[in-house]
């Protein structure tokens, strides 16, 4: 029978209720990465006199931080070439995100077929393998994306860490730096904790997925357990 049949049973079942946790968890992933902005601070002291100033740099996501720069530039009467921020961490931090985002909308299309469509799955070879198979790959991708963006963040927090800044040039030779504030990286260490969690719900969701196929559940009459028919014995 095809159409439309909406029945929330399936929510209530293992396979369903963690495709629904793997839809919670993949938006917590890519927001708390994605909307991350926030700033390092140094203070900058005349040599000569008294006077002090902070410059600051922003960043956020995409952290291309070597696109950043401390500002102002100029300070003690003395003009000097704007500091960067090190490194170029966007391809761990969008690979990340772009996994969270496909992972966030396939979790839409198989609970709309588990919801409405659930009688042509279950009477489908096709669907429950290919559920199978992408549940595979997702598991893979989160396995991934959250081992860069770990290494990635590791190299972020010690890229706007504003002691390493007072070694400049310009620190040795015009000003006194003191390290400022940094902005907390509370929500991107939290980004990171749910990607491994999202690895840990496509791994486990694997093994309902695959109960669904016929790996595991031949269709009667092709059970590999089945030996073939006894002839009939002679009359």
């Amino acid at each position: 029978m095809t159409g439309l049949q909406l029945n929330f049973t399936p929510l209530k079942e293992p396979l369903g209720f963690i495709k629904v946790l793997q839809w919670i968890f993949s938006i917590f992933a890519f927001a708390t990465c994605g909307g991350y902005s926030g700033q390092t601070t140094v203070q900058l002291e005349c040599s000569n006199t008294s006077s002090k100033i902070n410059v600051t740099a922003s960043f956020k996501y995409p952290f291309r931080l070597n696109d950043q720069t401390f500002g102002p530039s100029a300070f003690c009467v003395q003009e000097w070439t704007p500091w960067h921020l090190r490194g170029d961490y966007s391809s761990s931090s969008q690979f990340f995100v772009c996994v969270a985002v496909f992972a966030f909308l396939y979790c839409i299309g198989a609970l709309v077929m588990y919801i409405g469509y659930m009688h042509m799955y279950r009477e489908s070879r096709k669907l429950p393998m290919i559920d199978f198979i992408i549940t595979i790959i997702f598991a893979f991708l989160w396995l991934v994306s959250a081992s860069a963006w770990a290494k990635g963040l590791s190299d972020v927090k010690q890229s706007v860490d504003p002691s390493f800044y007072g070694t400049t040039d310009e620190c040795k030779t015009f000003f006194t730096c003191t390290p400022g504030d940094v902005t907390s990286m509370g929500s991107l260490n939290v980004s990171v904790v749910f990607g491994f969690l999202n690895l840990i719900l496509w791994g486990g969701n694997a093994w309902f997925a695959y109960k669904e196929t016929n790996l595991h559940t031949p269709p009667p009459g092709e059970s590999p357990d089945q030996g073939p028919s006894p002839p009939e014995m002679a009359k």
